[in-house]
């Protein structure tokens, strides 16, 4: 059985309005943050009566507005949102269309931004995946979330406190920093990971049930999944290289791509890591093989020497079960118990060879 569930869904058409999730229950909540250096309002619960007027308000055209959605499901709402943001519609359903790859679209006076998040569900192998996208737009930043989450709940606070740099940027740093906070649950999930491969290595060494190899295949297809999740977003954050050097788009100051860099140099290091855990797996595999090897090495010696000490055993029995009227062993008093003896002093001599020899 898998041990990660992706809802497979079908393929959808450019512009064709239709959320293809299995998030279809949840209420949907959109929040809103309205701030620069001097202070913040807060915004919870917010329709798109609301969110017009504040996007809208020329008294607020320099503040950095961002605008959090959970829930994808309500597409009529959706397209509500495309029309009062000046979102094309082509965006809106790349928005609803979770199945999409990762990746990031330069569309004149808009940045869009379509990542995998994938965390695991607690006491459980399983992978929690869903697609956060991010729109970044003058002052706005949108970003959308199949269902309510904790990835961004430190970065409220810092809003809220005023606690770092984050209320003296602008929406493109934002951007990062929620960017950043979506890369740190590949990490989280890693170490959780290489938790149970230094246990299955140890393990590996001395059980050799079947069972065990079965946890590690299981465990290198979830690094796997995690691997393809990876090199798209890593692909992405390299394009914002391009884009910096065709200096085509002003939303992200030219002082800022140097964060952007950073997280593609965590992409790397992501990548690498599960690599490195994935040589691990491979390395339990062949010590599990060859601890079963050595097994199986083990019970052919010993069988090998059993076959060996009876082989003369053999010989000799073999020899007075001819029946010939001439045998004068068979008519000896003692001669059953001269073969017994001559057959365990045999027996002791070819062990005392072998221990001699340390062949077991």
């Amino acid at each position: 059985m898998r041990r990660i569930k992706y809802k497979k869904v079908r393929r959808v058409q450019p512009n064709y309005f239709e959320y293809t999730g299995i998030h279809k229950t949840a209420p949907i909540e959109m929040q809103l943050f309205v701030y620069d250096q001097e202070g913040y309002e807060e915004y919870k619960n917010v329709g798109v009566e609301r969110i017009q007027k504040e996007v809208t308000d020329p008294l607020q055209e320099t503040d950095v507005k961002w605008l959090n959605i959970h829930g994808l499901h309500n597409v009529e709402l959706m397209k509500q949102l495309g029309e009062v943001l000046g979102i094309d519609n082509f965006v809106v359903g790349d928005i609803l269309n979770v199945a999409r790859r990762t990746r990031i679209d330069d569309l004149d006076d808009i940045l869009f931004f379509s990542i995998k998040s994938i965390l695991q569900e607690e006491n459980s192998d399983l992978l929690r995946i869903e697609q956060i996208s991010f729109l970044l737009k003058d002052q706005l930043l949108v970003s959308f979330q199949e269902r309510k989450s904790d990835y961004f709940t430190h970065i409220r606070e810092r809003i809220r406190t005023g606690g770092g740099i984050v209320r003296k940027k602008k929406n493109d740093y934002l951007l990062y920093i929620l960017l950043d906070a979506v890369m740190e649950n590949f990490f989280i999930t890693i170490e959780s990971y290489e938790t149970n491969i230094e246990l299955l290595l140890i393990e590996a060494k001395n059980n050799h049930k079947s069972e065990l190899l079965e946890r590690i295949e299981k465990q290198r297809e979830n690094l796997n999944y995690l691997k393809r999740a990876v090199i798209p977003l890593r692909d992405a954050l390299f394009t914002l290289k391009e884009i910096r050097n065709e200096d085509e788009f002003d939303g992200i100051e030219k002082a800022n791509y140097v964060f952007f860099a950073r997280l593609h140099q965590k992409s790397l290091e992501i990548l690498e890591q599960i690599e490195y855990d994935i040589n691990n797996l491979e390395s339990a595999s062949s010590i599990f093989y060859s601890s079963q090897a050595q097994k199986m090495n083990q019970i052919m010696k010993t069988l090998t020497i059993f076959s060996v000490i009876f082989m003369p055993l053999t010989f000799i029995v073999g020899i007075y079960g001819m029946n010939f009227d001439n045998m004068p062993e068979l008519r000896t008093h003692s001669g059953y118990f001269v073969v017994l003896g001559s057959m365990f002093i045999v027996v002791v001599c070819m062990v005392y060879y072998f221990k001699r020899k340390r062949w077991f």
